[in-house]
């Protein structure tokens, strides 16, 4: 009677309930990406696990690889998968779990305990990123193609006011230097406010009889779909154009906070502030940029975010060095020191940066669904999560090594512009119209 009931509840739930109960799991997931990936766990890591060591940037980035290349090549297999029995909230359920569970054993990471610490935080990225598959997969079915854009958006947006929530609730233990406590913390904050997708979202699951393992399934279905990748130019054009262009802007999350506290000499309540503003201004971002790419198409709006993240890039590469035009102009027009004027002009990145952040992340995941067959939504998605999720092996190594080579991250965040240009270079070629349903 309780799964009849729940059933029923499922079926009757609105189109706009169904996209609030949706946009809940981007509210949640993003207590992780804030605690975990951009800011406290990175910065832990740096500083109290790896001991302050330059070398420290480079056991995070390959970390960071390690995640994303098992995530890579796992995500088509699963996206084929969940495709042939439509049976997306069991894998998503499961990746969360192990994101959530991982997350908090976090606690226990203490002074050298470097092994530790990245393995926990390579499966609890695993967990995380693997989970995105399932869960991109389920917007072509909240929604009509046309309004892809802005209930991506919506999404996007959801999950930075998750951001607010989490840095609100942490910000007591950072003030009391509470930093492991906040760890947990994320982890009960993404299981709970994961659930309402796993209780009232319908997942439309079908059975299939077959006599094949799943696993095998997954390996032909994803081969197929290599080998007739010929048949599917414009979105192979536009996830190598993604595959570029993101790996900028991950490159920027796992290293903004880390960047901030070595080079610039943030505390972690100055820290604090800046990813509030990041997360207040991706909130308008996400949103407005959304609503914007129905209006203009996908391909224009992503164009210019790229835009303005290669000015970000540019701005931030500038103004952590003293002896520069720009910061000479600022001094001179301002009066003031160069510590304040450096720390308020990386606020100004901050700015920037989040204004795009989720934009190029919300509106690329629209043109993804505008330009996949509906029939191969969740495999595609899989491909679609490989090339992001490879994108990031990538970044982070070159900022890691940069940063470890040269000693300075200043030329490695410089180094990130590069990506942004050959994504919006090779973006010129693809084209927005939406493939038939």
């Amino acid at each position: 009677m309780k799964t009849a009931s729940l059933k029923n509840l499922q079926n009757n739930i609105g189109s706009r309930s169904k996209i609030f109960v949706w946009s809940l799991f981007d509210f949640a997931n993003t207590s992780y990406s804030i605690v975990v990936v951009t800011f406290l766990y990175a910065v832990y890591f740096k500083k109290t696990v790896s001991l302050g060591q330059p070398i420290g940037d480079l056991y995070w980035s390959i970390g960071i690889s390690v995640a994303m290349l098992i995530t890579a090549i796992l995500s088509p297999i699963l996206g084929a998968i969940a495709d042939h029995s439509a049976g997306k909230k069991r894998f998503l359920l499961f990746f969360t779990l192990l994101c959530v569970v991982s997350t908090s054993l976090l606690f226990f990471v203490g002074e050298g305990m470097i092994f530790w610490g990245v393995t926990l935080f390579i499966l609890s990225n695993i967990g995380f990123e693997a989970g995105l598959v399932f869960y991109d997969a389920f917007l072509p079915e909240l929604t009509s193609s046309k309004n892809y854009g802005r209930v991506s958006g919506y999404g996007y947006a959801m999950g930075y006011v998750g951001s607010l929530v989490t840095l609100a609730i942490a910000f007591p233990f950072i003030q009391l230097n509470m930093i492991k406590e906040t760890f947990p913390i994320a982890a009960v904050f993404f299981l709970f406010f994961s659930l309402p997708l796993f209780i009232f979202l319908k997942d439309n699951r079908k059975k299939v009889e077959h006599e094949q393992t799943y696993l095998r399934i997954g390996f032909n279905r994803v081969y197929n779909t290599i080998k007739n990748l010929k048949d599917y130019k414009n979105l192979a054009m536009f996830l190598l154009a993604f595959f570029f262009y993101i790996e900028g802007v991950n490159t920027v999350i796992f290293f903004s906070g880390n960047y901030a506290q070595t080079t610039l000499g943030f505390s972690f309540e100055e820290l604090a502030l800046f990813f509030l503003i990041v997360q207040t201004t991706a909130i308008i971002g996400s949103t407005g940029f959304g609503v914007l790419s129905d209006s203009i198409g996908q391909k224009t709006t992503i164009t210019i975010s790229l835009v303005i993240w290669i000015f970000t890039m540019l701005v931030a590469y500038l103004t952590s060095e003293e002896n520069n035009f720009l910061m000479n102009f600022l001094m001179n027009a301002s009066g003031g020191e160069f510590k304040v004027i450096q720390t308020s002009s990386f606020y100004v990145v901050g700015l920037l940066a989040g204004s795009v952040m989720g934009a190029t992340q919300s509106v690329s995941r629209s043109l993804m669904s505008k330009l996949t067959p509906a029939n191969k939504k969740t495999e595609f998605f899989g491909f679609y999560s490989f090339f992001g999720k490879s994108s990031a092996i990538l970044g982070p190594l070159v900022f890691g090594f940069v940063s470890f080579v040269t000693e300075s991250q200043r030329l490695a965040i410089l180094s990130i512009s590069i990506f942004f240009i050959i994504g919006l270079v090779l973006l010129k070629w693809v084209d927005d119209k939406a493939v038939e349903e």
